[in-house]
């Protein structure tokens, strides 16, 4: 097997860092041969060399070894098992990019337990369809030019803006979880719509449509959410009625309390 050094890496290759890589490659930022992966699963291994013509091995030290960009990409019970694994052959000159949520980049230094250019970010699964919402921050370590690069990594898979680290746990529950949220208001309304007569998978379309319809007004019109839901609503009409409907049942505020209960877990991580 080539040992020549590769422009990005990934330790762990599932959904996520799937997107990652597609939305790379779609972007020709970087080609398929500058890309290594590694899993410990050869289904995992299979997939993605099938899907994206990179190069996999199951040894995790060759990807981290010949990486310039290496993206730790396993679930956060097994981050601290990875990087032990690995750190002794980590470079100063490396850049690690971490997906895991309440894994801090001091905590992250701690486990690597020398200088190490860290981006934490917190990505959410729209990347799988090119509309990700990534917040990056980065130690003291990684240069402004690094920042960079590791946004137009990032800005493969939709958009990405950098937060300071104490916002990370207010991302996680507006853009890292929000899409659980959104596909079981989408879920009710095709349910409700279902009920009225609608066949289920046009009820679907019709649902998951008006949402994306929605958020487009919001980020293309620059009007606030507010003055938008007012535009909808006439006098005396339906949606105002369905509007009060979702007042009197607390909507807002469940919407607002499961925000903050998914905020507090992530800090516990």
């Amino acid at each position: 097997m080539a040992q020549d050094r590769m422009k990005l890496g990934f330790i762990g290759t599932g959904n996520m860092a799937g997107a990652i890589i597609g939305g790379i490659i779609k972007r020709k930022i970087f080609s398929p041969d500058q890309i290594i992966g590694s899993d410990i699963s050869a289904a995992g291994r299979k997939k993605a060399e099938e899907a994206y013509g990179i190069e996999m091995t199951e040894d995790n030290l060759e990807a981290a070894r010949r990486a310039e960009v290496l993206v730790l990409s396993v679930k956060p019970q097994y981050y601290a098992a990875a990087v032990e694994e690995i750190r002794d052959c980590i470079r100063e000159d490396q850049l690690i990019i971490t997906i895991a949520p309440g894994k801090t980049l001091s905590w992250l230094e701690e486990q690597f337990q020398k200088k190490v250019k860290i981006v934490r970010t917190m990505p959410n699964t729209p990347a799988l369809v090119g509309e990700g919402m990534t917040a990056a921050c980065a130690n003291e370590y990684v240069t402004e030019e690094e920042k960079e690069y590791a946004l137009k990594i990032l800005g493969a898979f939709g958009k990405v803006e950098l937060v300071p680290e104490h916002l990370i746990d207010a991302v996680v529950a507006v853009s890292g979880s929000s899409p659980a949220y959104v596909f079981l208001f989408i879920e009710a309304m095709a349910d409700a719509a279902v009920a009225e007569g609608m066949p289920r998978q046009q009820a679907y379309g019709f649902a998951a449509q008006a949402v994306l319809g929605s958020a487009k007004m919001v980020l293309e019109t620059g009007r606030h959410p507010g003055e938008l839901k007012d535009m909808v609503c006439s006098p005396g009409g339906t949606t105002i009625e369905a509007v009060r409907v979702l007042e009197e049942k607390g909507f807002r505020s469940a919407v607002f309390e499961a925000m903050k209960a998914c905020a507090d877990v992530s800090r516990k991580l």
